[in-house]
């Protein structure tokens, strides 16, 4: 994988007109974006490979466990890490803690759940991601590997996101933890369990998270139109995964439209943590992302959105060898720090 990876970097390191190309000959331009020439490279090597929806579930999640292998950082140096488990409503949850070496006393805390449709995905998925959060956030993060579709269908994913915040806030001083200052984060299907997790705290009545960090999240099941439809054939989430992967998940079509899948369909949005919500440009979530903000923005909830005009979903796991993914994990590690340290 190595030897890849350095093949790989070698070719990005091309210059971008040559990128382009080797990559269909223009820049690829949606929206009045124009994607990054090294990710669109990424997009043409992956349109001669099977296309996931044609996979099986066990297929999809062997290829993208390479993918993700290549495309990731390699863990950043600095940090501390230790595989655990925790109890869920399902039975124990593996969990990954990552910690600043050398940090003593209470830190801040991140809850974060991976990318993956609820169906692929796993710790070593946002490994790189997670450490890079702990060391430039000065933060405890904690990654939990909740069960995934089709073997657990909706709602496992949220309710072991639900039951892993609870515990984790609940046992904070065991844990050195700020149990003052504990967060919920995760990228796409995780960005959707983390803002159900700040919803249910209202319903539930638990404990609101100091801040919720939701990175191209999957908030509406059921969406349709924006950026559905400009971007439905983008690299590597198209449509028709989109739809592959909210029929692994579901078990009743009519599901898509439950608040608990889709919490952009909910109504009161007050009261709400604190959110730092980050999009990408060439992504079929983005429309749905920056529809999220909005509706917390008006109901009171202080949020800093951003999107990513070049980049694609699921570019946290590229910065390894696109240098504008890496740029942008870096600064969302950034401002993450700030919001937890506000």
């Amino acid at each position: 994988m190595s030897f890849q990876r350095l093949m790989l970097k070698s070719l990005l390191s091309l210059p971008d007109p040559l990128l382009i190309r080797m990559s269909g000959g223009r820049p690829l331009e949606i929206d009045g974006r124009r994607l990054d020439a090294k990710a669109q490279f990424l997009a043409a090597q992956a349109a001669n490979a099977p296309a996931l929806h044609s996979l099986t579930p066990l297929e999809a999640r062997q290829a993208t466990s390479l993918a993700f292998a290549l495309l990731n950082a390699p863990r950043p140096s600095g940090v501390e890490t230790r595989d655990d488990k925790i109890p869920g409503p399902g039975g124990d949850l593996p969990v990954r803690h990552y910690r600043p070496k050398g940090a003593s006393g209470a830190l801040p805390a991140l809850v974060y759940f991976h990318m993956g449709g609820w169906v692929i995905g796993d710790l070593d998925s946002s490994d790189s991601f997670c450490a890079l959060l702990a060391k430039r956030g000065g933060a405890h993060v904690m990654s939990v590997d909740y069960r995934l579709a089709p073997e657990h269908k909706f709602p496992a994913a949220m309710e072991d996101g639900i039951a892993a915040y609870k515990w984790i806030a609940r046992n904070a001083a065991s844990l050195k933890v700020d149990g003052d200052r504990v967060a919920v984060g995760g990228d796409s299907a995780g960005g959707g369990i983390s803002a159900v997790i700040c919803h249910e705290a209202k319903s539930r009545g638990y404990r609101q998270p100091k801040a919720q960090m939701l990175i191209y999240p999957a908030v509406d099941l059921a969406a349709v139109g924006g950026s559905m439809e400009s971007c439905r054939d983008c690299y590597p989430l198209t449509r028709d995964l989109m739809l592959w992967f909210g029929g692994h998940f579901l078990e009743r079509e009519e599901s898509r439209v439950d608040v608990m899948a889709s919490p952009l369909r909910r109504e009161d949005f007050s009261e709400l943590a604190p959110a730092l919500l980050i999009t990408a440009g060439f992504d079929v979530l983005r429309s749905q992302g920056e529809a999220y903000a909005e509706k917390m923005r008006e109901a009171g909830v202080s949020v800093r959105y951003r999107c990513y005009d070049s980049l694609v979903h699921g570019f946290t796991a590229q910065a390894g060898v696109v240098s504008a993914a890496e740029a942008a994990c870096e600064g969302i590690a950034r401002d993450f720090g700030k919001i937890l340290s506000e």
